[in-house]
């Protein structure tokens, strides 16, 4: 017997079974299901793939470097015991963090799918590529938004004096100041805080308060998704082009601000403060949490963007030595952003006569307050808010497109005959839905609506939860050892058995740990001293519950609409129906197993 493998138009492969010979018994019977995975049409556009060498490892550096290895991860290692915080971050990059990266591009270039249709190795987890959709489109609609912000201030920055360096503005109160040398500023506001809050928000007192659209920031807003759109609009050949400068212009300007920051007073004392360990802050367990959370984050793992990104490759790409090459560049560059910012955050304590601990600050309050007030005290100033915010710009848009290409990926590829040839009018489609839902984030209340979507639409318990069901459904279900045969298909040889460890042991334990403790410590969405209504923290619980829901629910969905015995649903639920691949490099496909209900496989096929 053997199996005659076609490839229909889109690339997945049509299995059929075909005799070698003619059958010496009456009763003789294929021993091959015949599987249909979709109808062939000649008129399907065929899935592109990347065009250069270095695009796919680009496309992944721009993704998993962003804001978060900026303004987070420096401020995370100078108030977690500074070089001591890098035993807990390393030691969870190298137990969950590559390992994770690893099987979410090796997985994209085996099936050469998006975020849905992989799940064909694993049906019953299909519920894991929809909560992946469905926690990028929430991060999509909120993330742009800081982009937006950086583009206001970056416009803002093209003057002789920038407008946060005074109080003469019409939107300054007579509390505002900017001689920061003053010891008690208990009763003042600062110029660039009233900047922040008085110019760019006009803020309002709580989420119950939602008030008026900013036109400015709905028109940099707008601004950032033409840019989202025009960056991957003609597909992955267009986009890896495009990260040849939206990958590495960060990299320039990082470097020009640590030349600039080491020359500045206090430059040293704010170094030594990032760098010294505090060994005794290992005993905390808040120090581990940060650790695994910002590994998590920083890597953009669950999203479905590294399938995606992997699933362009051809089939016989290295993927294992591009994704430990892409993991240690982006730990090399949040430790090289933590000596940039800290010579800062050490020049403004030195100002200010405040310790360096006071100075730090996380986040936007990194990126639009702390590092605004420094650059007024330089020559030159605005030069150096050009620099700033261009680099924050960069490194914002391409995590932000890369993740819309998840997205738009997953469907794509779920729905090739109505959405590929119209894919540039569906992009559109979704970009104009997502600015529409993000205007709620730039009213004058719309900072409140920020935090709602940044504390539970993709926050740590969703992410982690996704993730641990990612992990499991591969390295159990699937089966590790059958996964590594994959592996050795695309690249040669099979990856070192520390891989198979962790996949099956390590990662699954600490994603669970870090689950659980995020749960058991979680509590009320505050901001200052605002505290968010009940009814607000109801619509972020159900934005929360918008993804986690979907994997359970498909779960039972699909158990209560196979027939079957229950023994026979399982089996169909857990055992991969066919392998299927899209390179038209890689071998032909055959199916995995046999069926007594062949028409309930090809219906979840």
């Amino acid at each position: 017997m053997a199996t005659n493998g076609t490839k229909a138009s889109d690339g997945h492969v049509l299995t059929e079974t075909v005799n070698d010979a003619p059958s010496t018994t009456p009763n003789d019977k294929p021993k091959t299901l015949v599987v249909k995975v979709q109808k062939t049409k000649k008129d399907l556009p065929e899935r592109e793939m990347w065009g250069g060498k270095f695009d796919f490892l680009l496309s992944c550096v721009g993704y998993a470097i962003g804001l978060g290895n900026v303004w987070r991860f420096p401020y995370l290692c100078g108030k977690n015991g500074g070089g001591a915080f890098l035993i807990p971050y390393f030691l969870t990059l190298i137990f969950a963090g590559m390992p994770l990266f690893f099987l979410e591009t090796a997985l994209g270039q085996y099936t050469s799918i998006g975020g849905l249709g992989v799940w064909k190795l694993a049906p019953m987890f299909k519920g894991v590529g929809l909560a992946a959709a469905v926690l990028s489109f929430w991060l999509n609609i909120y993330y742009i938004v800081i982009i937006s912000w950086a583009i206001y201030y970056l416009y803002n920055s093209f003057t002789t004096d920038l407008p946060w360096q005074s109080c003469g503005n019409s939107w300054n109160t007579d509390r505002c100041y900017t001689n920061y040398s003053i010891p008690d500023t208990r009763n003042l506001t600062s110029a660039v805080v009233e900047f922040w809050e008085r110019n760019m928000h006009q803020m309002t007192d709580g989420l119950e308060k939602p008030g008026e659209v900013r036109v400015p920031l709905a028109i940099t807003l707008a601004i950032a998704w033409v840019l989202v759109y025009f960056c991957i609009w003609k597909g992955v050949s267009w986009t890896g082009k495009v990260v040849y400068f939206s990958a590495t212009y960060p990299y320039f300007m990082l470097f020009i601000l640590f030349c600039r920051g080491v020359t500045l007073p206090g430059a040293y004392d704010g170094i030594v403060f990032y760098i010294t360990p505090d060994f005794e802050k290992l005993k905390e367990s808040g120090v581990w949490l940060d650790a695994a959370t910002q590994i998590f984050f920083s890597y953009g793992l669950g999203l479905g963007s590294l399938i995606a990104l992997g699933s362009y490759n051809t089939f016989h790409n290295n993927v294992y030595r591009d994704s430990i090459i892409v993991c240690c560049i982006n730990s090399f560059t949040s430790m090289f952003a933590g000596f940039v910012i800290f010579s800062i955050v050490g020049f403004m304590s030195n100002v200010t006569k405040r310790p360096i601990a006071d100075v730090a600050a996380s986040g936007p309050g990194l990126a639009f307050l702390a590092y605004p007030e420094a650059v007024t005290q330089l020559p030159i100033s605005p030069l150096w808010a050009i620099l700033f915010f261009s680099m924050l710009l960069m490194l914002g848009i391409d995590s932000q497109f890369c993740t819309v290409e998840g997205f738009i990926t997953a469907l794509v590829d779920e729905f090739p005959h109505i959405l590929r040839k119209r894919r540039e009018i569906f992009i559109a489609i979704v970009c104009l839905i997502s600015y529409i839902i993000g205007l709620s984030n730039i009213t004058q209340g719309g900072l409140y609506v920020f935090k709602l979507f940044d504390y539970y639409s993709a926050s740590g318990m969703c992410l982690l939860f996704l993730v641990f069901f990612e992990c499991v459904s591969i390295s159990w279900f699937y089966g590790v050892n059958k996964f590594y045969d994959n592996i050795e298909e695309m690249i040669g040889h099979r990856p070192c058995v520390w891989w198979k460890a962790c996949w099956v042991v390590f990662t699954p334990l600490i994603v669970a740990g870090v689950f659980l403790f995020s749960a058991v410590e979680m509590v009320p969405l505050t901001m200052g001293d605002y505290v968010f209504p009940l009814w607000g923290q109801g619509v972020g619980w159900c934005m929360a519950l918008s993804s986690m829901t979907l994997i359970p629910g498909y779960m039972g969905y699909m158990f209560l609409t196979l027939k079957g015995t229950y023994k026979e649903r399982l089996r169909i639920m857990i055992k991969p129906l066919t392998l299927v691949r899209a390179q038209e490099n890689g071998p032909d496909q055959q199916t995995e197993n046999q069926s007594q209900n062949p028409a309930n496989e090809e219906a979840y096929i």
